[in-house]
């Protein structure tokens, strides 16, 4: 797929590229048209974490059997810590609402560490026809096109992404944070799919995006591709991003927004 200074990584990354093309085909195409009236399940969430977890086994397997000491960390359970010192992490479904619903902000994250250190990202979006992809130091792409932050506008006028968890009393605040952050900006948007914002951020269709309460697999492919992209990317001022606070902006607007994020306490309950 392409031609990479370091073989191994040029191994990951097609892996990664095929096992997500996989993925992301059998999400499309195993959905029910109508997920509200699957006679054979008890209820639509059974099929959605169905179509989970089979992804997960899909991506697994497909790893497991061509490079069979890996570690992974999955969101389904996936959890081994492999002998080679690559440990895949895998996020099946990013966006399990939006795909419930029929929304197309969904996709299929998988990234690969190599030491503990993310070194390639795929994040497929099969309903938008888009493959987003990057290499440590070889830059991000989506297909053949290189992505790019975009140029750092005034806080003012930065439109940002951001999502909201499931749990009430973090809901609450995450609202309360958000009404104090929009006047300040040009405006929000809440896509639904972590991966895909952090995405959506490297490819210059958001200056910035923020969210509390990540988890390893929802950010790692997807905060690879944005500082392949140009962007920066962490948490609270002085720490990588992470389950507190995940932050990714074009390099100019990461200071100032950060700072607002504290001020704000986005970064807990």
């Amino acid at each position: 797929m392409t031609d990479l200074p370091d073989p191994l990584l040029t191994e990951l990354l097609d892996l990664a590229l095929e096992a997500a093309r996989r993925a992301g085909a059998l999400l499309r195409d195993g959905r029910p048209d109508d997920l509200a009236v699957a006679k054979t399940k008890s209820s639509p969430i059974d099929v959605v974490t169905e179509m989970d977890i089979a992804a997960e086994k899909l991506i697994t397997g497909f790893l497991a059997e061509h490079r069979p000491q890996d570690g992974f960390l999955g969101e389904e359970g996936a959890s081994s810590p492999g002998t080679s010192g690559i440990r895949w992490v895998i996020d099946p479904l990013d966006g399990t609402v939006n795909y419930l619903y029929g929304l197309p902000t969904w996709a299929v994250s998988i990234a690969a560490e190599r030491d503990g250190e993310t070194v390639v990202g795929v994040v497929e979006a099969p309903m938008r026809g888009e493959t987003y992809r990057a290499v440590l130091g070889g830059g991000a792409y989506a297909g053949e096109r290189r992505l790019a932050v975009r140029p750092s506008p005034p806080l003012d006028q930065a439109l940002l992404g951001t999502g909201f968890g499931y749990v009430q009393a973090r809901r609450a605040h995450q609202a309360e944070v958000a009404r104090r952050v929009i006047p300040r900006v040009r405006d929000v948007r809440r896509g639904g799919s972590a991966a895909i914002d952090l995405c959506d951020v490297a490819a210059g269709r958001l200056d910035a995006y923020y969210e509390r309460g990540l988890n390893p697999w929802d950010l790692a492919a997807g905060a690879l591709v944005a500082r392949e992209a140009g962007g920066r990317t962490g948490g609270r001022p002085g720490e990588p991003e992470s389950g507190e606070l995940t932050l990714a902006a074009s390099p100019g607007l990461f200071g100032p927004l950060q700072e607002l994020l504290e001020d704000l306490g986005a970064w807990h309950d």
